[in-house]
């Protein structure tokens, strides 16, 4: 259950999901430096207008994926605040995949997998780039790209993979919706 596990935050302290029971969350991991990074944006305009109705975000920077989250834990802090003016959560600089991933992406992959990429305009950039790589790409729960989203409901279920090409209205619907 997500409530088993905890996470650093970026100040170095330890996190308990389960502090979270009865909230709805989003977990995601960024970048600073994506062609994603934008959606800062509007999940912080999420994070302000549902916090107090139960919606809690976690950002989980990543520098797994094109090494787009350089610096510390400090400077992306910064980054964010002074481009985006962010409120929420941040943690400490993790791998979402492979053998140092967090347990928490673990097992947020073993409860919702890749469905595949939505229409976007980077969509055919980032199947074609993946193809090249591994013919079976598509096929693996693995976290893609920066940017992709999972929702927990208020009971600590992982109800939905929300991937970064994913409108972030359909992203919002879903959180109003558990809310």
């Amino acid at each position: 259950m997500i409530y088993d596990y905890t996470i650093t935050t970026g100040k170095g302290e330890e996190l308990k999901l389960a502090d979270y029971k009865g909230r709805v969350i989003m977990i995601v991991n960024t970048a600073t430096g994506c062609g994603f990074t934008p959606q800062y944006e509007p999940i912080e305009r999420m994070y302000r207008d549902y916090h107090d109705q139960g919606l809690e975000i976690l950002d989980i920077p990543c520098n797994q994926f094109g090494a787009q989250a350089p610096g510390t834990d400090d400077e992306i802090h910064d980054f964010c605040v002074l481009h985006f003016n962010t409120t929420f959560p941040q943690m400490k600089k993790a791998d979402v995949n492979g053998e140092n991933e967090l347990p928490l992406y673990t097992y947020l992959k073993s409860q919702i997998g890749f469905e595949g990429f939505e229409e976007h305009p980077y969509k055919e950039l980032l199947e074609k780039m993946f193809a090249e790589k591994d013919p079976d790409w598509d096929k693996k729960p693995d976290i893609k790209w920066n940017f992709t989203k999972f929702i927990v409901d208020r009971d600590g279920n992982v109800v939905k993979r929300f991937e970064p090409t994913a409108d972030l209205a359909e992203v919002e619907a879903c959180v109003k919706a558990l809310l």
